[in-house]
């Protein structure tokens, strides 16, 4: 494998697409932090306040951030796995403050997902954005890392796999994805099998249609000079 070998984590049964979910985020807050008004906060609820005091970032999302951990090793000498631009350059630079800070996170009697370092910007807890940016179908992938090393066929490669995230409550299950790109992109079953299918339908109707073309006598009308 060629680097940038990209590291994804996959969740499956996991519904992040939920009116209710997808609802409980205050974009403001992200963006302005404590200076945002209460009004703009209601559909964080209820992960609006804890102990009396408002949470930065507010929200069952944020609330429930991935929080797995992935070490590489090859010949016991641990392979970096770079974090860096994991993210949309457009949410890091206009949807997440970079003088914001996490405020009174994790703070309640039920966690749900990872911490939040208080002296880290939202804007550089990548891991964070990612995971904001929710997804449209039950299971998905989300960028964890890159591996920035070509790794060759038949190297071992040794995983050490810290299990935080709970998957078992919702019957979900959980995943680790290397892949790397080409030109084209990243690979994409899905999408692959949706242009596929596309293009059968409109071949299909594109013969149906001539068929009748050819079958079907038409009416001439006599043009009058």
């Amino acid at each position: 494998m060629k680097a940038p070998i990209y590291i994804y984590y996959q969740l499956d049964n996991f519904y992040q697409n939920h009116r209710r979910y997808v609802k409980s985020r205050s974009d403001k807050e992200l963006l302005k932090g404590l200076k945002t008004k209460d009004t703009y906060r209601k559909d964080c609820v209820p992960e609006s306040y804890s102990n009396g005091l408002r949470i930065v970032p507010c929200g069952l999302i944020a609330w429930s951030l991935f929080n797995d951990t992935y070490q590489f090793f090859f010949e016991s000498v641990e392979l970096n796995v770079n974090k860096k631009n994991i993210s949309w350059k457009s949410d890091r630079e206009h949807k997440f403050g970079k003088d914001i800070y996490p405020y009174n996170f994790q703070n309640g009697t039920l966690i749900g997902g990872a911490r939040l370092d208080p002296s880290v910007p939202l804007s550089e807890r990548e891991d964070l954005i990612v995971w904001m940016r929710t997804a449209a179908l039950p299971t998905f992938r989300k960028l964890y890392g890159r591996i920035e090393v070509d790794l060759q066929a038949n190297d071992f490669i040794t995983v050490k796999i810290q299990n935080n995230y709970n998957v078992y409550s919702f019957g979900g299950k959980k995943s680790l994805v290397l892949s790397t790109t080409s030109w084209l992109g990243g690979k994409n079953d899905f999408m692959g099998m949706i242009y596929i299918v596309t293009g059968a339908l409109c071949f299909f109707l594109a013969l149906v249609f001539f068929i009748l073309h050819i079958k079907v006598q038409y009416p001439r009308y006599a043009s009058r000079i």
